[in-house]
This record gives structure tokens, C-alpha cells and sequence, in this order.
């Protein structure tokens, strides 16, 4: 069995429910009061729990479907944070000047997509391994890039030119994404509600890394 499936839990369920970004950090205070800390996790990693955003069975019947079909833990998928899923605002359309991947050298032709959180030396730079298909935009230099003179793979994110980029080139890129996640438990509960009407107790995702 593929360790990750390619399609998407329904975008509904996601409405309604809790999630964010983890970090692992080391504090130690000392003797003189004061803290070091270390950071234990180079990267964030996303959680969610859905269980707030489904109470119809026909949602109840969809989630233990895709459930099943994933062997519980087993395989990762395709998830949209709707919170977080394009190369700029939640509220606005993305532009292929949004994100930087990168100087064209004479000999590069792979530019992974990333998406930076914050600015200048202290930004964090995420890597973009689940672009949505067919919404990826490329431009060099800030011009659009013709669309023979590229290509993406939407399983790994990666952006192949056909020819290299000029030596200082800047290449960006604007898209739609997914985070890769899995369920976080073998186990899902329900409490009936009423008739027609139900809820999962949990229904917990941690992100894949892939």
C-alpha cells in the first residue's frame, strides 16, 4: 500500500474545527534566573481535530469511509487548512510574485516551492511538497513564465525548468497547497445526538512529513 494517498478529506470538515502549528522547545532556567532555549524541532508541525465540524451521519458515514480506506494511521493524505493553504493571504488570490524559490545560476533547473512566515534574516522557510494541481503560477524576474518553460510535480512540489534560469535570475512562484497529515488515533468514537445527527468525539490529524 502507498504510504501516502493523493486525495483530499472532504474540504467541509474542516470547517468548524480546531487546529494550528506545533513547536518543541527546550527552556532550562539557571541559577541566575535567566533562560536558555533551545529549539528541539528544526520545523513546525501542524495538529488538528475535526470533531467540532461534524454532525450530520452523512458527514459520520464520509469520515469512517475515508477512514477505512486509510487503514486508520496507516497512510497520509491530503488535507486543506483553510487557515493557511496559498502562497498569500487566506483572503486573496495567489500571484507568481508571491514567493521567492530562488536564483537562477546558469545550471539550475529544480526549485522546490516554499511559502516564508515573516521577513528578513528571522522569516521561516517552509517547504511546499502538495501543490493543488493546475495552481501553480511562475514567473522570472518578476515576468511570467511561459508555460513550455516549466513544469510541477504536485506529489513533491518540486518546480522543473526546461532551461536554466540566467545566472541571478529571480525565481518565484505563486500556488495553492495542502498539508500532508494522518490520523493521530486507530480509534474513532461517536455520540449520537439525535436522529439524522451525531458526532465524532475526535477526529485528530497530525502533519506527515513526506
Amino acid at each position: 500500500m502507498n504510504p501516502f494517498y493523493e486525495g483530499r478529506l472532504p474540504l467541509a470538515l474542516a470547517r468548524g474545527g480546531l487546529g494550528g502549528v506545533e513547536r518543541r522547545t527546550e527552556v532550562v532556567a539557571v541559577g541566575t534566573g535567566r533562560e536558555i532555549r533551545n529549539a528541539v524541532w528544526a520545523h513546525g508541525r501542524r495538529r488538528y481535530d475535526l470533531a467540532g465540524a461534524i454532525a450530520t451521519l452523512d458527514d459520520i458515514a464520509q469520515v469512517f469511509a475515508f477512514f477505512e480506506a486509510r487503514r486508520g494511521r496507516l497512510q497520509a493524505f491530503r488535507f486543506r487548512d483553510i487557515a493557511d493553504c496559498k502562497s498569500c493571504a487566506p483572503s486573496a488570490a495567489p500571484s507568481a510574485t508571491d514567493q521567492a524559490l530562488g536564483a537562477g545560476d546558469g545550471a539550475r533547473t529544480a526549485f522546490p516551492l516554499v511559502r516564508s512566515y515573516g521577513a528578513g534574516e528571522n522569516a521561516y522557510v517552509r517547504a511546499i511538497r502538495k501543490p493543488v494541481s493546475g495552481s501553480v503560477l511562475i514567473a522570472v524576474n518578476g515576468a511570467p513564465a511561459a508555460d513550455d518553460a516549466w513544469s510541477v510535480d504536485p506529489t513533491t512540489g518540486v518546480v522543473m525548468f526546461a532551461s536554466p534560469p540566467p545566472p541571478g535570475a529571480l525565481v518565484t512562484a505563486g500556488f495553492a497547497f495542502d498539508t500532508p497529515v494522518r490520523f493521530d488515533a486507530d480509534l474513532l468514537e461517536v455520540r449520537t445526538e439525535g436522529f439524522g445527527a451525531a458526532r465524532f468525539a475526535t477526529v485528530p490529524l497530525v502533519e506527515a512529513l513526506v
